[in-house]
């Protein structure tokens, strides 16, 4: 057996370990959702912005929509990119370090063409809960609305990688709560687009916190 057929053996494994994981979680999840009725009739054009590390519930609650998501080019990638087509997911390939400038623009002709996306502003590298630029970029020349989203699991385990990533345990409680969509005007200057960036990245982080209060 050659080596290229054991990645690909190995790749598809693990990419049916992660798809099946994330169906049986989402499935035995609580969810209780806050906030998504605005988007029930809305035809705009949205970028729903949550957390790297909180990707899971994120995902069992988007998917078969045809939404779109960045995945890394990385050998994770490649596992990533298939659970995510999987889950029904439209996908770009490419990361800070690789390819991020291709994946903006074709997240922005994906956005133009009528797409919405799905994005952990934060990601693939970090630093945790900092929105990066390339959300930033690809909300500016769409024209679509940034969409904070708050996500939290009552009951959950945290692996010990950059973003702390939160795998929900089954029959937990979990809650996403949507924020108010943050406009973009495609001429804002470095000021505002900073300022929005700010703020996206504040509501994120206040919506988080109304989700993970289980008092």
């Amino acid at each position: 057996m050659s080596d290229p057929l054991k990645v690909r053996i190995k790749r598809r494994i693990f990419a049916s370990l992660g798809y099946y994981g994330v169906r049986f979680i989402g499935r035995t999840l609580r969810l209780e959702v806050t906030g998504a009725e605005q988007f029930a009739t809305n035809d705009s054009k949205l970028i729903f912005c949550g957390w790297h590390g909180k990707s899971l519930i994120f995902a069992s609650y988007f998917r078969k929509k045809g939404y779109w998501v960045i995945i890394s080019n990385s050998n994770d990638g490649d596992i990533q990119n298939e659970v995510f087509t999987r889950l029904g997911f439209k996908t770009i390939r490419g990361s800070t370090g690789r390819g991020g400038v291709r994946a903006a623009l074709q997240g922005v002709k994906a956005l133009k063409a009528g797409g919405t996306m799905a994005i952990t502003p934060d990601g693939p590298r970090g630093p945790s809960g900092v929105v990066q630029g390339g959300v930033m970029l690809m909300a500016q020349k769409s024209g679509a609305a940034l969409v904070p989203v708050g996500l939290s699991a009552k009951r959950a385990v945290y692996i010990g990688s950059w973003d702390r990533y939160m795998f929900p345990l089954p029959f937990s409680k979990a809650r996403m709560v949507f924020g108010e969509p943050l406009p973009l005007a495609e001429d804002a200057d470095e000021a505002t687009v900073e300022a929005v960036r700010s703020n996206l990245e504040s509501e994120i982080k206040r919506l988080e916190a109304i989700a993970s209060n289980w008092s």
